[in-house]
C-alpha cells in the first residue's frame, strides 16, 4: 500500500487494513515478483554514447572514446538529451537508484538534476572534477571545479531526492590542489558523498605511483586527501593489498564492483570474497560506457561468473540482495530505499518470472526460490521488467492483458 510516495503497509493479499484500502486504487500483477528498484552505484551517464567502443584498455579508452564524447556536454541541450535517454534506460531496466557521474562541465550536472527531479527519482550524481592530463576541452581548474562543485551541492544536493557526490574522475586527472579542494568540500558539506576510481587498471597504478611517489598506494593519495570514509564510493579497487583493505575496512570507505566493465577492458578480476573477509561493505555497478550493460542482471551475472573465477560462489540471494538493500545500505540510505517496508519509499520493480522461452522453461523446473531467481540473474534482461514506480508513481507498466493478469481496479 502506497500513499503520499511511501510505502505504508506491506504484507499478505487480503489482509490489507480496510481503514487505508478504502478508494484506493488496485494494481494486480498476479504472480509476478514485486522486489525494490534496483540500485547502482557506479555509472557514466556522458558515456552512453560510446558503450560497445572496440580494442582498448581503461587509459586509451578515456583517450579515444570518453573525452571527446564528454567534450559536447558544454551544450546544455545535448546533456539534457542524453541524460534523458540514460535515465530511460535505467529505468527500463528496473534501476531507480544510481551513483552517476557527470562530465568536467557545470551543465551535464544541471541537466542530469534536472531530468532526474522531473521523474522524482533518488539519484546521486556530480560534476567530474578533472584540472590536468587531459584535453582542455574536458578540463577544469582547481579552484572553478571547487567553485562550481560547491554552488552545485548548494542548489541540488537535498533538494527533493537528489544527493550529490563529490567526483574527481581520478588520481591522475587532479593536481594535488585539485584533490585537497575535494578533501575541503566533503569536509565543508559532511552529508555528501564521493565517488572515484582506484586500483582499476596496472597501467593506471604505475602511473598514480610515478604522480604520487610519495604515497604508499593508489588509494594512500586518496587517505592523504581526507578522501575517504563512510559516504566515499570507490570505483573497482581491484588490485588492492592487505594495507589498502584493512585502511577502507578502518575507514568504512566503500566498493563498487564493476563486473562487466573489468571483464570488457581487460582490466582484472575482482576478489569479492576477499573483499568481504576483509570487512569492507561492497555494492554492484554497471560503470556504463566501460560497462556493457545497464541490465542489473548482467551485472549480477558477470559478478557471478568472476567469483567462480576464485572458486566462490554468489548465491542469487546476495546478489539480489547488493542490487537492493545492501546496496541502500553501502550507500547510507538503508533507511530510504531497497525495502518494500512501511516508511520506505516506494521505488518497485515488478519481474515477469517467464518473460522469454528459455527462462519459462526452467523456472517450471524450478525447486526452490534460489532456481527461480537464479535464473534470473543468469538469462533475464529487460524484457523481465514488467512495471517500474518511483515514490509511488508508476512510470513503466507493460500492458498485456493476459487472463486478467494485468487489470487495474478502483475501489
Amino acid at each position: 500500500m502506497i500513499e503520499g510516495g511511501d510505502i505504508v503497509w506491506s504484507g499478505q493479499f487480503g489482509e490489507e487494513p480496510k481503514d487505508i484500502t478504502s478508494g484506493a486504487v488496485r494494481h494486480d500483477y498476479g504472480d509476478d515478483l514485486i522486489l525494490p528498484g534496483f540500485i547502482d552505484g557506479h555509472a557514466h551517464y556522458p558515456q552512453t554514447g560510446v558503450i560497445a567502443s572496440f580494442g582498448t584498455q581503461l587509459l586509451e579508452w578515456l583517450e579515444k572514446y570518453t573525452f571527446p564524447e564528454e567534450s559536447l556536454f558544454s551544450d546544455l541541450n545535448y546533456a539534457r538529451e542524453k541524460a534523458s535517454l540514460f535515465l530511460d534506460l535505467l529505468l527500463s531496466n528496473g534501476t531507480t537508484t544510481a551513483a552517476v557521474y557527470c562530465t568536467v562541465h557545470r551543465e551535464s550536472a544541471e541537466a542530469f538534476f534536472e531530468e532526474a527531479t522531473s521523474r522524482n527519482l533518488r539519484m546521486i550524481a556530480g560534476k567530474v572534477l578533472m584540472d590536468r592530463n587531459a584535453p582542455l576541452t574536458v578540463m577544469d581548474t582547481a579552484l572553478s571545479g571547487y567553485e562550481d562543485t560547491k554552488s552545485l551541492i548548494e542548489k541540488w544536493h537535498g533538494r527533493g531526492r537528489n544527493l550529490y557526490a563529490v567526483t574527481p574522475r581520478f588520481a591522475p586527472t587532479s593536481t594535488p590542489e585539485q584533490l585537497e579542494a575535494c578533501g575541503a568540500l566533503i569536509s565543508e558539506f559532511d552529508d555528501v558523498y564521493l565517488q572515484t576510481h582506484v586500483a582499476e587498471n596496472l597501467d593506471e597504478i604505475k602511473w598514480v605511483a610515478d604522480l604520487f611517489p610519495n604515497a604508499a598506494s593508489y588509494q594512500d593519495v586518496y587517505a592523504h586527501y581526507k578522501m575517504i570514509g563512510p559516504r566515499s564510493l570507490y570505483g573497482h579497487a581491484i588490485h588492492m593489498d592487505d594495507a589498502d583493505l584493512a585502511m577502507a575496512a578502518e575507514t568504512q570507505t566503500k566498493f563498487v564492483h564493476c563486473p562487466t566493465s573489468n571483464l570488457f577492458m581487460g582490466s582484472g578480476l575482482f576478489d569479492l570474497n576477499r573483499v568481504w573477509k576483509a570487512g569492507i561493505d561492497v555494492m554492484l555497478g554497471c560503470d556504463v560506457g566501460g560497462g556493457t550493460s545497464l541490465s542489473p542482471f548482467a551485472t549480477m551475472k558477470a559478478a557471478y561468473e568472476i567469483a567462480q573465477q576464485a572458486g566462490f560462489s554468489l548465491t542469487p540471494e546476495v546478489a539480489f540482495w547488493l542490487s537492493t538493500a545492501g546496496g541502500a545500505e553501502t550507500l547510507s540510505l538503508g533507511d530510504k530505499i531497497g525495502r518494500l517496508e512501511p516508511g520506505y519509499e516506494a521505488d518497485i520493480v515488478v519481474l515477469n518470472l517467464k518473460s522469454t522461452p528459455i527462462i519459462q522453461q526452467r523456472v517450471e523446473r524450478a525447486e526452490s526460490l534460489r532456481d527461480i531467481l537464479f535464473a534470473q540473474m543468469i538469462l533475464a534482461d529487460d524484457r523481465a521488467i514488467r512495471a517500474v514506480y518511483t515514490s509511488g508513481n508508476r512510470i513503466k507498466a507493460k500492458q498485456k492483458i493476459t487472463n486478467g493478469r494485468d487489470r487495474e481496479q478502483a475501489r
